[in-house]
């Protein structure tokens, strides 16, 4: 029996950068991204189970009052996080094992509330392609901003990273090799795979390349007051 895709949902409490980021008013929605994400994965087509997992208080019982009126197509879960995963110092990793370890599915995506423009449309486009690709090239997907610029590096001394000063010093960005940044907008793995890995992508990953602010993720207040100015001019 097909268990489906689940969407694991982390929120932890007492975020270090920006106070409340979860659920602070956001664009005038009371909620804020907390409630912005759950209206865009209760839109999805492609979710069997959406999981919110968290040890805010605020968090679980917003998910919990969206319980009644969620739609029939999918089943929204709320899972309070134990203590010692909700500290500032637990690690991705952990995290991940935990989801793995509790979340029952056949295949385990993952994204975060500070991603207000990954929308349900990306997420089913996003996991159709993950659904429909050669098992043998690639064994799960994750989303990325391209990064067609020049890049450099400081240490052991400064050099450029992804091109040669030599012939040209200024070459034409279009001309560089790119390089992707992982947006942490969507994660999607077997869960077998995921499992074997500790992981939650695989070995080889499709990079579902998103637009820099469909991929923009909120970090500190001048990122979050850049998504409600974006927010309220496209009227989402």
């Amino acid at each position: 029996m097909s268990l489906g895709v689940a969407m694991f949902l982390p929120c932890r409490a007492g975020s270090e950068r920006l106070a409340d980021k979860n659920t602070r008013p956001f664009a005038g929605r009371p909620g804020g991204l907390l409630a912005v994400k759950l209206d865009q994965l209760a839109a999805t087509q492609t979710l069997t189970t959406i999981v919110v997992d968290s040890n805010d208080p605020v968090v679980l019982d917003l998910a919990r009052a969206r319980l009644s009126t969620w739609p029939t197509h999918s089943s929204l879960l709320i899972h309070e996080r134990p203590d010692h995963l909700g500290r500032a110092d637990t690690t991705t990793d952990d995290l991940i094992a935990y989801a793995l370890d509790t979340v029952r599915c056949d295949t385990l995506a993952w994204t975060h509330v500070t991603s207000p423009f990954v929308d349900a449309k990306t997420y089913d486009d996003a996991l159709a392609t993950f659904a429909a690709r050669d098992p043998e090239r690639h064994d799960s997907l994750m989303l990325v901003l391209r990064l067609q610029t020049f890049l450099w590096q400081t240490s052991p001394e400064p050099t450029p990273l992804n091109y040669s000063r030599n012939p040209l010093r200024w070459p034409r960005t279009q001309d560089l090799a790119p390089a992707f940044e992982v947006n942490s907008g969507l994660f999607a793995v077997p869960h077998a795979v995921g499992l074997a890995r500790r992981d939650r992508i695989g070995d080889s990953p499709i990079l579902y390349e998103v637009d820099r602010m469909t991929g923009l993720d909120i970090d500190h207040l001048t990122d979050f007051q850049l998504a409600e100015s974006w927010y309220n001019l496209t009227g989402r």
